[in-house]
């Protein structure tokens, strides 16, 4: 037998690889976690060591690591463990979670795990070696400099020529050492306001479960000082010396977040997301690895990080899709989140004013524990809301009268309004009214969205882009809009309230770092104006003077085929909704639809969001759908559909006959085709998650393997929450 090393490696392909010891090994055992850079045919990749073990190889038909790259595992036992549940669970090559876990700078053979320039330099203390220092050189006008005081980085190498090399010499001698700039213990700035007896109760029971194992949900409505739950149970852990994780849906949510913990708590408080630049996100990255007690506030990637000492999670609207990873590695951040915390023994707090079903499906059934916040803070009252009726109604760009009516008084009184219309762009369709064609993405089947201001069709399927056409290239006319999106809605409010600034807030105006900052601006600092949005504009904002919310479009999500679609849609409305009147001045609702009688509506606006998920519940249960069943999606593209219903037939021979199990499909998916792929899918159903684990590795294992998998792109989705 000989000793080896099995490494994952970020490949397709769900399996480890054997490697002899380096040939420089110094015979001490390798950690799981290390990366470390072997061969692979005629390339060199980078890998994680997962453990030792024996191979009935001989020797010489194995490959040795070429080169172990750290000194010690990047992942404590408990996210490594984690980790490899994860892989398990969500069905995916363990390389490849690895490799999503690392940052992108530790990702290849040849990244680097410095802080980059974000650091000061001060003396270590140990004097002794200073000796060895050449007068006049470089590292000795280092340390001469340094015996001022600690100086930052980027000081010194303004100052100092050579200062790299020289900080290099003086770490050898172990004459100096790097620190984070906001390392320091500081005061906090404001101090926190009155809290409430619900707000009290709330904070009472979590921080009795610190420092064990306990899921709790705090159902508070819009304005009813989540977040002021979140900071004092914060600034208990980091009492204890801990560190505590806020996860978060939105990179647009994160800056504003910052600054309010920032003013309130007295540690550093780091962030986590993707418009970071990868040497802030390996820098954040390697923060955390360290005991100083902080906060970390990121999207859904920062429930990677590899925490020293945590002990509190914090899920913020925790029913929302943005947290479920919809490409690739498929995991769920919240419920990734729970898993590490259940195996670091410490509570997580999910936050939000409409808890998906599942969440509260957990709490009947006793793993959660539920908290709730019934009223807004402090002087607040809830909103009024109102239906507008459209039918047979007049509308000027989507917009009825008493809605145009209602954003006049508002803004005449100095007040903020929200528009609200989830689609970006002019207009969802570029049409000719004489002979009906229509702009449409000949790779996707879908019209083209056009957007005016860039003077483009973009497909929002594929992305693919194209000049406007001038006329009709049928029959020559002029082609015109048809329906409604920011944009336009932007330019018809800037016309009717010229004297009011206008601001559209989607993912094409808010782009960039700070672009939401720069944007919200005016209405943070209190000015009147009115602001046009998509859901990046619906949830986590707290703007005082906001008074009236108009949703423009509220049918939308009524008769989609999707299920979950019911549920989406009275989140959004309670959302969007939360952003009015979450001051002293009064807030108003306005939801225009064609279908005023819907139950969805008469739910919400005689019991609220708990009296729709208790019917929602009671309908799912009788349908047997997620949260009383488990499903799996079985997804897959190519060229056409030949080796779609090749694979799929082969599929089907991996699934044992198992009468609980229910197989829907295969079947076009909902959007046939997207960037010139034709895309089926196959669901997967049973009763319980217990049941459809038990299947899932053998299933998986079965598609690796057959041939008709080669020829297609094929996922598994594990839990799945889009099924376009």
């Amino acid at each position: 037998m000989t000793q080896v090393y099995q490494v994952a490696l970020p490949l397709p392909l769900p399996r480890l690889y054997d490697y002899l010891p380096a040939p420089a090994a110094t015979g001490a055992e390798l950690a799981p976690g290390v990366r470390v850079r072997v061969p692979l045919g005629h390339r060199q990749l980078l890998g994680v060591v997962v453990r030792s073990a024996r191979s009935t190889l001989a020797p010489t038909r194995l490959r040795a690591i070429t080169e172990v790259l750290d000194a010690h595992s990047w992942f404590a036992p408990e996210l490594f463990a984690s980790l490899v549940w994860a892989a398990g669970y969500w069905q995916y090559p363990l390389g490849e979670v690895f490799a999503a876990a690392l940052p992108q700078q530790l990702r290849s053979a040849t990244g680097s795990s410095r802080s980059g320039d974000g650091f000061a330099v001060r003396l270590s203390g140990k004097p002794q070696s200073a000796a060895a220092l050449r007068a006049g050189s470089a590292p000795q006008a280092l340390f001469a400099l340094l015996q001022t005081g600690a100086k930052r980085w980027a000081d010194i190498v303004s100052s100092l020529p050579n200062a790299r090399s020289a900080l290099r010499r003086l770490e050898q001698l172990a004459l100096v050492e790097r620190f984070a700039l906001d390392d320091a213990p500081r005061a906090a700035l404001i101090a926190a306001p009155p809290l409430n007896p619900a707000q009290q109760t709330a904070i009472a029971s979590v921080r009795a479960a610190l420092g064990t194992e306990q899921a709790f949900l705090l159902e508070g409505v819009t304005g009813s000082g989540k977040t002021e739950v979140y900071l004092a149970l914060i600034e208990s852990v980091l009492a204890r010396g801990q560190q505590a994780l806020v996860l978060v849906p939105e990179i647009g949510l994160t800056p504003q977040l910052l600054n309010r913990f920032r003013e309130r708590l007295p540690a550093p408080v780091l962030a986590l997301h993707s418009a970071l630049s990868a040497g802030q996100r390996s820098r954040t990255w390697q923060r955390v690895r360290s005991a100083t007690p902080l906060v970390l506030i990121g999207t859904r990637s920062a429930v990677f990080a590899p925490f020293a000492a945590l002990g509190l999670v914090v899920v913020d609207e925790e029913h929302d899709p943005s947290f479920k990873q919809q490409e690739g590695f498929r995991y769920h951040a919240r419920d990734l989140a729970l898993v590490r915390a259940q195996r670091l023994r410490i509570p997580v707090l999910m936050g939000s004013a409409t808890p998906a079903l599942e969440s509260l499906h957990n709490v009947a059934l006793g793993r959660y524990q539920r908290l709730s916040l019934p009223a807004r803070a402090g002087f607040a009252k809830p909103p009024t809301v109102q239906l507008l009726d459209l039918r047979r109604a007049t509308l000027d760009e989507g917009l009825s009268a008493p809605a145009l009516q209602a954003i006049g008084e508002h803004l005449e009184r100095g007040e903020q309004v929200l528009v609200f219309k989830n689609r970006r762009g002019f207009a969802p369709v570029l049409q000719c009214r004489s002979c009906g064609w229509h702009a449409e993405c000949d790779r996707c089947d879908r019209p083209y969205t056009w957007h005016r201001r860039k003077h483009r069709l973009v497909c929002h399927h594929c992305g693919r882009e194209r000049p406007v056409p001038a006329v009709c290239p049928v029959c020559g006319d002029t082609p015109s809009a048809l329906g409604i999106g920011t944009e336009r809605l932007e330019d018809f409010l800037r016309q009717r309230f010229p004297a009011v600034p206008v601001i559209r807030v989607d993912r094409d105006s808010a782009g960039g770092s700070g672009g939401m900052e720069k944007l919200l601006a005016p209405a943070y600092a209190g000015a009147s104006c009115l602001l046009v949005g998509t859901q990046i504009l619906a949830k986590g904002h707290d703007l005082p003077k906001l008074t009236l919310a108009l949703i423009v479009d509220a049918d939308q999500g009524l008769f989609s085929q999707d299920f979950r679609s019911g549920e989406r849609m009275a989140q959004l409305i309670v959302q969007v909704a939360g952003r009015s009147g979450r001051s002293h001045q009064a807030g108003r609702v306005l939801i225009q639809t064609h279908h005023p009688e819907h139950p969805l509506f008469t739910q919400l606006l005689q019991g609220g969001y708990a009296a729709f998920a208790e019917a929602e519940l009671a309908l799912r249960s009788s349908l047997s759908f997620p949260p009383f069943a488990a499903l799996a999606l079985l997804s897959a593209e190519a060229g056409d559909e030949s080796p779609l219903r090749a694979f799929f037939a082969a599929a089907r021979t991996g699934l044992d006959a198992d009468p609980a199990l229910q197989i829907l499909g295969p079947m076009p998916g909902p959007v046939p085709r997207r960037a010139g792929q034709t895309r089926w899918q196959m669901l997967l159903q049973m009763p319980q998650r217990k049941q459809l684990q038990q299947i899932l590795p053998r299933f998986t294992e079965h598609l690796y393997a057959i041939n008709e998998g080669k020829r297609v792109r094929w996922s598994l989705d594990v839990d799945p929450l889009d099924f376009a």
